[in-house]
């Protein structure tokens, strides 16, 4: 008898050199941006989210900041890894981070369920993760065409689940496919859990 695997679900995985160094200075930017930036604040107020997000304000990040642009240079590096390892041909085309934004998640935040269109790939990068702080939860892309399909056991293998949470720590960089479905539970820390999402697109 012989089962193969079609099809797998990529999660990239790493971690930035220098992420000890660069911490204090992200999140002294990450939360003097927070603070001042107005548009960003009213768009949460309007949309009920509980802490900062740069997402519908701000889109020049990395030319706001230097350690912005030092940290796109790390993600352009592992953004091409995980684009060998998908064995992506991109035909004279090159992966460039089209947007880049900032989350500050304060207790009790949460990030519903949702995909990133008009990308190839998405990811975060970890400033900050205080203890009990939210992990992300990643969705099998299947889902809605399981239809009949009986209920998972209780002890299931990894690459079985229909939900796979990783809890990432700070200075970690977690990439996948645009199209993978994912969410933040509701965060339980005290502390404010600090992190940076970013898209790439092929030009």
């Amino acid at each position: 008898m012989r089962i193969d695997t079609l099809f797998p679900t990529r999660l990239y995985r790493g971690s930035l050199i220098g992420a000890r160094r660069l911490k204090p200075e992200l999140v002294k930017t990450c939360l003097a941006i927070a603070r001042e930036d107005i548009a960003g604040q009213r768009w949460c107020e309007e949309n009920g989210y509980l802490g900062y997000t740069s997402y519908a304000s701000l889109n020049d990040l990395p030319s706001r900041a230097s350690v912005f642009a030092e940290l796109v240079r790390h993600l352009d590096s592992h953004a091409k890894h995980f684009a060998q390892a998908l064995e992506w041909d991109l035909q004279g085309k090159r992966l460039t981070l089209d947007s880049l934004w900032i989350n500050v998640m304060e207790q009790g935040s949460v990030h519903t369920g949702h995909i990133h269109p008009h990308s190839a790939i998405s990811g975060t990068y970890y400033v900050a993760v205080p203890h009990g702080a939210s992990a992300i939860r990643f969705e099998d892309p299947r889902l809605t065409m399981m239809m009949a399909a009986p209920t998972k056991r209780t002890a299931v293998r990894r690459e079985n689940l229909t939900f796979v949470t990783v809890t990432p720590s700070a200075g970690a960089i977690l990439m996948w496919e645009s199209w993978l479905r994912h969410e933040v539970p509701p965060n339980h820390a005290r502390g404010n859990r600090i992190s940076l999402s970013f898209n790439y697109t092929a030009y």
